[in-house]
């Protein structure tokens, strides 16, 4: 514990599931924490219960919301150390059925958001030459992800945004990595929607959706918050020091599964 003592953090989708678990590992790490999310009550809930912890009601979507809490948390800190784009969202449609406003929505949550909050980051670990993107991408950034195209793409797109981001900011001595975790069986996201839009889409039940996906992992088993936490933190600290540009794969060696 204390890895990241001192450090100033903002973690957006932190109102609830990952977001919120990786919020609470980063103050438990020693860091002083804005919880950005969409829904403002609950991002104030997890801030009071942190240790210094700010709430921030923002849409990542939204440049002016972004560039306000920035500004915000480096106007009282002095300074911003790691920024942690999690926030995003999915909708799991087949090719030939899709919405084109919704598929335009997912690429602009998770690609267009994501570059939204890497820009103003940017602009202030370039000013004090320092810093650390941790990005949350998905092991769909690596591998296309059937019925699910929308967020696949918005993925692939994600990581090619991490390294471009990271080769404008080595020179500043900052960093950006991201993180590809497999499927987060037990988290709020699965538990409250995907299994749902997946056993329908697949013709399958909501059991059957789980014994599938657990399947396909060779360690057997789901992606669990600690996991995804234990790398944000391993790439916030200095012993990543030496990386930059990398999506890590998180997933139980899901992604080698045929």
């Amino acid at each position: 514990m204390n890895t990241l003592q001192g450090k100033i953090a903002i973690v957006t989708g932190a109102g609830q599931g990952l977001g919120e678990a990786i919020a609470r590992r980063l103050a438990a790490e020693g860091c002083i924490v804005g919880v950005a999310d969409m829904n403002g009550p609950a991002a104030e809930a997890v801030a009071a219960s942190l240790p210094g912890g700010m709430a921030f009601p923002v849409d990542v979507t939204n440049e002016a919301q972004v560039a306000a809490m920035v500004e915000a948390v480096v106007a009282k800190h002095g300074r911003l150390d790691i920024m942690v784009p999690n926030a995003g969202i999915l909708i799991a449609e087949g090719i030939e059925d899709a919405d084109v406003a919704k598929w335009r929505k997912v690429i602009d949550v998770n690609l267009i958001g994501n570059m939204i909050c890497c820009k103003h980051a940017a602009r202030a670990f370039i000013a004090q030459k320092s810093g650390a993107i941790v990005a949350i991408n998905s092991k769909s950034g690596k591998k296309g992800s059937f019925r699910n195209s929308a967020y696949a793409a918005s993925k692939f797109g994600a990581i090619g945004l991490i390294q471009s981001v990271a080769l404008e900011l080595a020179p500043y001595g900052a960093r950006a990595n991201a993180i590809c975790p497999g499927n987060l069986l037990d988290g709020t996201l699965w538990q409250n929607s995907l299994f749902e839009q997946y056993a329908k889409n697949r013709g399958m039940s909501v059991e059957d959706v789980k014994k599938h996906y657990e399947g396909q992992v060779p360690l057997g088993r789901g992606c669990q918050y600690d996991d995804v936490c234990n790398t944000v933190v391993f790439l916030a600290s200095d012993a990543s020091s030496y990386l930059t540009g990398q999506a890590l794969n998180v997933d139980g060696g899901q992604t080698m599964s045929p």
